[in-house]
């Protein structure tokens, strides 16, 4: 949602990855943000993301911190 609210294109996904959320989420609600990657190479030596979807990931990274903040 918070991608959306900001622009962005977005859609929701399920990873099977072993990242430290798989974790968290043991703990607490956690969730992901996923930027593209050219041409679609991830977790490999020439991974490369364009520095604006960097920032728009960054971006909504720092909405949810800032609405997770100022709710009760």
């Amino acid at each position: 949602d918070t991608a959306v609210n900001l622009g962005y294109s977005s859609y929701h996904m399920v990873s099977g990855a072993g990242h430290d959320a798989s974790y968290m989420s043991q703990i607490a609600p956690t969730a992901m943000i996923f930027v593209p990657s050219i041409k679609g190479r991830s977790h490999v030596e020439v991974e490369n993301t364009e520095w604006e979807d960097c920032e728009a990931g960054a971006n909504v990274l720092l909405h949810c911190i800032l609405q997770s903040a100022s709710e009760k």
